[in-house]
């Protein structure tokens, strides 16, 4: 008989529910019962879409999102929502210690909600980030951050790293080199997670633009992209991220529009894309590792771990990296061919690797 889990999942653009989704499938395989517990939004539209009513879905507000069109605003209302941002860790594992005591629940699995674990069942965090980079502040501030996050996971039984702990791996020193002694055997890697699939099919898209993000940047990048189709040549693809005008599709200067691809498609354009710019999340990430492509990365203003991951694998050779302010796309995409193109890494075995640590 399958076991009773709990499943609570970020809710800060698709990445999380994407990385998430691969894991839930295989628990749904093995005759688990899940429950995911989520605010709602794009990435719970997304399991839905994908999941259907395989499972059961608890909405429950997650940490604020104060994002702005400037980075420095955003750290400034990021700071003054600190305290709110921990008493909604409090709630939330208040709220999760009831649902286990009223529901029985065997296991407790987050992808990074902090708060979602529980002192009876054994609970299990998937984080690619045991440090944080801190902007405009020193190494000292990094490390106070390293030993915070820590206390705040003492809870969990482990930490389970998507990445491989050899060699920097795709996070660099996000997920690797641990400061603090976080506990005998609770840093576990996995490595890395990917729900697309490598298709044997032809590539035949020169360029995919994957627009993704929190509003008000993923509009304003959307806007830049569509303003540069009229000077791209070749077959150009792009998506909007939009899960709530899902199934638009248009022609703009002679590239395919879609307003959102469900997980399906946007793993066929994936396979079929030569090249692909994208925003520099860590799911994307091991997602293009799976297919070992060339890209584009343009991290959100304003989310310093997207920065580092794309300066990281630009100063490797992998890709090219631009900030969106300084956006010339014909220019950044003939430097991005350029580039050697993300290494790739076998994904298959990672899935058995989350099962056995939960068993």
């Amino acid at each position: 008989m399958g076991r009773r889990i709990l499943f609570g999942v970020y809710h800060w653009g698709l990445g999380h529910a994407t990385r998430s989704l691969g894991l839930i499938r295989a628990l749904l395989d093995r005759g688990d019962e899940v429950t995911i517990l989520m605010q709602p939004g794009g990435g719970m539209q997304l399991l839905k879409s994908e999941l259907g009513d395989a499972c059961e879905y608890l909405p429950f507000q997650d940490t604020p999102a104060p994002f702005s069109r400037y980075p420095v605003v955003f750290y400034v209302r990021m700071t003054a929502a600190m305290p709110w941002i921990l008493a909604g860790f409090r709630r939330e594992h208040r709220f999760t210690e009831k649902l286990v005591a009223e529901r029985h629940f065997d296991r407790v699995v987050s992808d990074s909600r902090f708060g979602v674990w529980s002192r009876e069942v054994p609970s299990f965090c998937i984080l690619h980030s045991i440090h944080q980079r801190v902007p405009f502040f020193s190494r000292f501030t990094e490390w106070c951050a390293e030993r915070g996050q820590r206390d705040l996971l003492k809870g969990f039984t482990k930490i389970l790293i998507p990445d491989v702990e050899e060699n920097g791996g795709l996070s660099g020193w996000l997920g690797h080199e641990p400061n603090f002694d976080w506990g005998d055997g609770r840093l576990a890697y996995i490595g890395p997670l990917s729900s697309v699939p490598r298709l044997d099919i032809e590539q035949d898209i020169d360029v995919f633009f994957s627009v993704s993000g929190i509003e008000p940047q993923r509009g304003l990048l959307e806007d830049l992209v569509l303003d540069a189709l009229p000077r791209l040549s070749g077959k150009v693809v792009v998506t909007l991220g939009r899960p709530r005008d899902a199934g638009e599709c248009r022609e703009v200067a002679g590239a395919t529009v879609y307003d959102y691809l469900d997980r399906e498609r946007q793993a066929e354009m994936l396979n079929r894309a030569k090249l692909v710019m994208t925003r520099s999340g860590y799911t994307t990430l091991m997602e293009l590792a799976g297919l070992g492509r060339r890209a584009l990365f343009v991290a959100t203003p304003g989310q310093s771990e997207q920065e580092y991951l794309a300066r990281f694998h630009r100063e490797r050779g992998h890709v090219w990296s631009v900030e969106q302010k300084h956006m010339d796309i014909p220019r950044d995409l003939e430097r991005a061919k350029a580039m050697r193109g993300i290494p790739q890494m076998d994904a298959g075995a990672s899935v058995g690797r989350f099962l056995a640590a939960i068993a």
